[in-house]
């Protein structure tokens, strides 16, 4: 399972080009996008005001980042699936799924169209109790309040990305106890501040956490 990290070190910027980590871009992160190795866009809402955070600069701010790193790459995108972005995520309100689809509704087609990325819709607490417009997204980010993710809804949820063949990608992973969850019940990646307060410090312990699990299979293909 993949590790996301911001790419704010030359050690960390080494370990995404050679593939054992992969880049999250955000808007008000300030650094430069790897030349090569996966990676994705995240969009900076967060808890604040109305759940939106202060690391999210607006709906065309957002969108003008996005292609920014769409040029970054080289700029035509004739092919999607041949680039190298895992998801760029659709605005969200913190904790409130119904808020989150209502705001992302017409986000989500802008990502696909403007830079042809995936597009990801980010889980929030009560989605289990709406209607998910499965077809409208391509990767499936788990946020939420700590027990909402960490609960019987989300880990349905992911379930059931995971049968449509959607990515998967859990927010705030910060040890090795919620890695392990978050590979059991699926995911394909994972990030969180773990290597941003301390990133040459901490990147060993996110290293082992991935050689840990690179042998056991998950506990949704045991099933």
């Amino acid at each position: 399972m993949l590790y996301l990290a911001n790419p704010s070190t030359a050690a960390i910027r080494d370990h995404i080009e050679k593939l054992s980590l992969a880049a999250i871009m955000s808007p008000a992160q300030g650094n430069r996008l790897p030349e090569a190795g996966w990676y994705a866009a995240d969009n900076g809402c967060g808890p604040g005001k109305h759940g939106i955070g202060t690391g999210y600069p607006g709906d065309s701010a957002y969108l003008k980042f996005l292609m920014d790193l769409d040029e970054a790459e080289g700029g035509d995108r004739c092919d999607p699936d041949t680039w190298r972005c895992l998801f760029a995520t659709a605005p969200d309100v913190v904790g409130d799924a119904k808020a989150t689809l209502a705001r992302s509704e017409y986000f989500l087609p802008l990502i696909r169209h403007y830079t042809r990325f995936p597009a990801a819709l980010v889980g929030q607490d009560g989605l289990e109790c709406l209607d998910v417009p499965w077809e409208t997204f391509d990767a499936f980010f788990i946020g939420g309040s700590t027990a909402w993710k960490l609960g019987p809804a989300a880990r349905r949820l992911v379930a059931q990305a995971r049968e449509r063949g959607l990515w998967v990608h859990m927010g705030r992973v910060n040890s090795e106890k919620r890695y392990r969850y978050a590979f059991e019940i699926g995911c394909d990646s994972a990030d969180g501040t773990y290597l941003t307060f301390g990133p040459d410090a901490n990147l060993p312990s996110v290293l082992a956490w991935q050689r840990g699990t690179d042998t056991q299979l998950p506990l949704w293909a045991a099933s």
